[in-house]
């Protein structure tokens, strides 16, 4: 046999080879899975057969292992929504729920509130962000899932839930609040105005990103106080719990010229990086504080991080939250839906945020004092003199005003 007839054997032995090899592979990985499914197949039919209660349906059944399957992730933001939580979640993102007014997800192990939104039956409570929430009408919220938390929450309008809250260091025992269920607006930019005349420093709250209208209300808003004659603005993240990154980059792009705003980077570690974009109206030269606490997170933090890696403002207040993923929402047949994550992201310096936050350039703590005042005095009114974050972002603006 010459020299080529047996490299060309040789060769062919080794594709068979390596053909077999993979058919086995996959055979094997194929075998493992129909295992795998069979003995979820096996239990349910077990349920199904021998079960007590004959009124188990299989929809409570199959939404009870999805759940499972998702929580066995670790990752409080991949989770599950039945058909009706999926319809509140569109009308959330439109702007229009019942609700009691608060943005939770899990934080240290608990179901936590991120941040009350303004003006809301939990804002007008006393809720705070970082309480932890013990139980929902009596039910223990411990291993309870995201999406059956939110579903508990909400209700009718006119309706009462009763929450069971543990305050760190403010209180010995947690307290119920018992909270009446209303129609809640969110509006994204929920207060405007030109705060110091002299100085023509204008300050604008933005309280979520969850609407595709967010982007046109922060122009809009910007736009008015230019004409009044500003020269320095105070953008307000402080209890923003976040929303759609599309508006997240292109809020950014409205204070940062040609830079990177955020990077994502997927399940197989390969890195997107998200630059400005072409946006109607550019914000770009003029002096910029943001304010950031613990209840800015995801979206927020975002753009709290692209104005601070970009040199463009300062961030003034205390540490954000730490949310540092990327979720998409995947409908299903039945009219329900899984949030996935599908990526992490870095701020434009590469640093990951995840359950530690974003340091502002100035501490400004809250005194203790006066959040003891606003919760023991029913009567008790916010104040633009008493905010001593505001006041702290007044000073450093006039300070540097040019």
């Amino acid at each position: 046999m010459s020299t080529k007839k047996l490299r060309l054997s040789t060769a062919i032995i080794l594709c068979v080879i390596t053909f077999v090899l993979g058919v086995s592979v996959q055979l094997l990985t194929a075998a493992r899975t129909d295992v795998t499914w069979g003995l979820l197949y096996q239990v349910l039919g077990i349920v199904r057969t021998q079960y007590v209660d004959l009124d188990v349906k299989d929809d409570k059944l199959i939404y009870g292992a999805i759940r499972g399957m998702l929580k066995s992730l670790d990752d409080p933001y991949t989770r599950f929504v039945d058909p009706e939580g999926y319809s509140e979640m569109q009308n959330h993102l439109n702007g229009n729920f019942a609700g009691v007014g608060i943005q939770i997800g899990m934080k240290d192990g608990g179901l936590t509130v991120i941040a009350p939104i303004e003006d809301t039956p939990a804002d007008k409570a006393g809720l705070k962000t970082n309480d932890k929430i013990l139980e929902i009408n009596g039910k223990s919220t411990e291993d309870m899932p995201l999406d059956q938390a939110v579903s508990l929450i909400r209700g009718p309008r006119n309706t009462k839930v009763k929450l069971l809250i543990q305050r760190n260091n403010m209180q010995e025992k947690p307290e119920e609040y018992t909270l009446v269920r209303d129609i809640i607006k969110i509006k994204s930019v929920n207060r405007k105005k030109m705060l110091d005349n002299k100085n023509k420093i204008g300050y604008v709250m933005l309280t979520t990103f969850e609407s595709k209208a967010t982007y046109d209300e922060l122009m809009e808003a910007i736009k008015e106080l230019e004409q009044q004659g500003l020269k320095s603005l105070i953008l307000d993240l402080r209890n923003n719990g976040g929303g759609l990154l599309d508006e997240a980059i292109a809020i950014s792009s409205m204070f940062v010229k040609n830079g990177e705003i955020v990077h994502t980077v997927d399940r197989y570690g390969n890195k997107e990086t998200f630059q400005t974009v072409e946006v109607d109206y550019q914000w770009y030269t003029k002096p910029l504080v943001v304010l950031i606490n613990g209840g800015s997170a995801s979206a927020s933090e975002i753009l709290a991080g692209a104005i601070a890696d970009n040199n463009r403002g300062k961030l003034i207040g205390t540490q954000s939250f730490g949310k540092a993923s990327v979720q998409n929402i995947r409908p299903l047949s039945d009219g329900s839906a899984i949030l996935v994550t599908v990526a992490k992201y870095l701020t434009p310096n590469g640093n990951y945020i995840n359950k530690v936050g974003i340091s502002p350039n100035y501490v400004v703590e809250i005194p203790t004092a006066s959040i003891e005042e606003a919760l023991r005095d029913p009567n008790y009114k916010y104040s633009e003199e008493k905010d001593v974050q505001l006041q702290y972002a007044l000073d450093y603006l006039r300070k540097n005003n040019k």
